[in-house]
């Protein structure tokens, strides 16, 4: 796991800096913190050059841009590794951020080609992947999380990517005649013009949702879609191509499969993944929540890993409606691995929420990303590389809206939100009856209604356009659709969590569930295996697969239980002494001063925090993040941040 960051002239009024790339990279350091590595090139003169990191001298014509890379040696430790990494006649200039799981199936046919390999990195058979089919041939091919810029002097040309589920991170700005490219959007402020502002024509979407798609709360500042390509050269600009559609995936209607042979063969693909995923010249280990999905991982890497001890992290809680302590111990006991435990205090959570934002680049949307930076910061001094349950809910429908969209005026639901409107009981039934709208009821943070009464200008409309035209471009059932739609939306939030708050502690976190070949199986498991007609018997049915195949593991007690997530009291938490002084001493303040909000409702949440509805705390979380945030991207420099 590694860092990328660079940029290219589009006009000849800059000149390209040694001393601006090195503060780009500093900033991300912590992505990797083994070694670095610059290279000037030109695609007007085809030409390029190596710098040492420790250079601070302006580069002269004829460069026209620079790409560098931090690097966190993963596979191939030594300097054979070194990015970013040309190939053997100098033309082609390559860096990659992340994994690939199949690389090494393609070296054998390479090798036969005549291509001779100098390291054991996946970076390099990346690199003899492009040499020989080019861009879109290259990464329609790959199996991992990635993201990966090449510099092509021969056809002038500048590719930037992101790997089709948007697991690895990249950003781009193009302005004031500079292209520039990241893995982390603070390296920006390192740009020569660069000036930070809000970008208010975000915040409608970001109110409803706790999130912004591609587009981030910073102007001009947009992340490249998963399973698409940027293209850029001096004769066209720039373009983005889609290389890669959720709607590839489709569902055979007819298949006839018995349960049981479908979960045998689900069960050899998830673990043909793990087995994949824990490829490492370093030490790893298992990031267990004590949920389904990081159980069935940590038990998968067991059984593959029965000669080697390993070891699990995790958060826990003093509060039991909170801590899932109970199934951590059971799956650690049960496989016989050392479990590392850490308990997340009201105290910590104050403390390094502002880092955690800083790190995040984003508002802390979900209160338990703090859960997951403790949670790398402690596993540090374990492992380096983490397997996660990540993704495992989005593919295979494990969460409550998947069967409110499959049935959803039985649903529970329906009731409650029909019960809590009933002062507006036509404009629920109407707003309900659209299968957009059910698709974003659990997604969406909070109602239309209350985002209004928090910005009076809120526009629903301008708030889910985009998503809309997602999800009118959907293909398949009904469940198919709200899969794809999750995938496309939902969960690039949550992968850029993971992966923003372990490499904050340069930590690799990897998905297995999110490995090319298990999303394929998913679509092709019949609809009636994934999400079961709930009975007075059986409650919990939705991803009924993976807890049936988790039941035959740990029992159907384990398995099929309420779900609980990784829940945080976050009540709690802001009712401290000290958190919450720094709610009515620092933050409402600032947020009174900037008027962006209604701050008369922001107030009487904060004074009655013990007793407003969850709904309320959920609204005032968003607001509180939404501060800290501006507080530290908005109203300061990069230069006076801390790291």
């Amino acid at each position: 796991m590694c860092g990328i960051a660079g940029y290219i002239r589009t006009d000849d009024s800059l000149i390209v800096n040694t001393n601006v790339i090195k503060n780009m990279l500093s900033v991300q350091q912590h992505r990797g913190p083994d070694d670095s590595g610059i290279m000037a090139f030109s695609l007007k003169n085809n030409t390029a050059k190596e710098y040492a990191h420790q250079q601070h001298e302006n580069i002269a014509t004829p460069f026209d841009g620079i790409l560098g890379f931090n690097r966190l040696s993963i596979l191939d430790l030594s300097k054979n590794g070194h990015q970013p990494m040309c190939s053997p006649d100098g033309n082609v200039i390559l860096t990659l951020n992340g994994e690939i799981y199949n690389a090494f199936d393609w070296k054998p046919q390479l090798e036969a080609d005549g291509y001779i390999f100098k390291s054991t990195t996946d970076t390099e058979v990346v690199l003899a992947l492009y040499l020989k089919y080019g861009f879109r041939g290259m990464v329609e091919k790959l199996n991992g999380m990635f993201a990966i810029v090449v510099v092509d002097l021969r056809e002038g040309k500048l590719y930037i990517t992101r790997d089709r589920f948007g697991i690895k991170p990249m950003y781009y700005y193009n302005k004031n005649g500079v292209l520039a490219f990241s893995s982390e959007l603070k390296c920006f402020y390192s740009l020569e013009g660069f000036k930070a502002e809000l970008n208010e024509a975000m915040l409608d979407e970001y109110l409803l949702f706790r999130n912004n798609l591609h587009h981030t709360l910073i102007k001009d500042v947009q992340s490249i879609e998963p399973g698409h390509y940027l293209t850029y050269s001096h004769a066209s600009g720039i373009s983005s191509t889609q290389y890669f559609d959720i709607n590839h995936y489709s569902r055979n209607a007819s298949n006839s499969s018995s349960l049981q042979e479908e979960l045998a063969a689900l069960q050899q693909t998830i673990k043909a993944s793990v087995q994949s995923q824990l490829m490492s010249d370093v030490k790893l280990g298992c990031q267990l929540s004590g949920g389904v999905d990081s159980s069935l991982v940590t038990w998968l890497a067991k059984e593959i890993k029965q000669d080697d001890l390993l070891e699990s992290v995790s958060i826990v809680f003093d509060s039991q409606q909170f801590s899932e302590k109970p199934y951590i111990d059971k799956v650690a006991k049960q496989l016989d691995i050392i479990s590392h435990q850490f308990p997340l205090q009201s105290d910590y959570y104050q403390q390094h929420i502002e880092k955690a934002t800083w790190h995040f680049e984003q508002p802390i949307n979900h209160p338990n990303t703090i859960g997951i930076y403790l949670l790398a910061q402690k596993a540090k001094d374990y492992v380096t590389v983490l397997l996660s349950g990540e993704g495992a809910d989005e593919v295979f429908g494990g969460y409550d809206r998947f069967y409110t969209v499959m049935y959803p005026y039985t649903s529970k639901q329906f009731w409650a939100g029909l019960k809590n409107s009933k002062s507006e009981m036509f404009t629920y039934l109407k707003h309900f009856s659209d299968p957009f709208n059910r698709a974003n009821l659990k997604i969406a943070n909070m109602t239309a209604s209350m985002a209004s009464s928090l910005k009076p200008d809120f526009n629903y409309d301008n708030a889910t356009s985009e998503r809309r035209e997602i999800f009118d471009s959907l293909t398949g059932s009904v469940l198919d659709k709200q899969v794809k739609y999750d995938i496309s939306t939902y969960l690039p939030d949550l992968l850029t969590r993971q992966d923003k708050m372990s490499m904050a502690h340069s930590i690799e976190n990897r998905v297995p569930f999110l490995d090319n070949n298990v999303v394929e199986k998913s679509f092709h498991i019949p609809e009636k295996y994934l999400l079961k007609k709930k009975t007075a018997k059986e409650k919990n049915t939705e991803k009924y697969i993976l807890k049936k195949m988790c039941a035959e593991v740990f029992g159907d007690d384990f398995a099929f239980r309420d779900k609980m997530g990784f829940g945080i009291p976050i009540r709690e938490f802001m009712g401290k002494p000290v958190f919450n002084s720094y709610l009515k001493e620092d933050l409402f303040p600032s947020m009174k001063k900037r008027n962006l909000l209604n701050t008369v409702k922001i107030e009487q949440w904060i004074y009655n925090l013990s007793s407003i509805h969850p709904r309320e705390l959920d609204a005032l979380w968003v607001v509180v993040s939404l501060e800290i945030w501006m507080q530290q991207f908005i109203d300061v420099t990069a230069e006076k941040r801390v790291d």
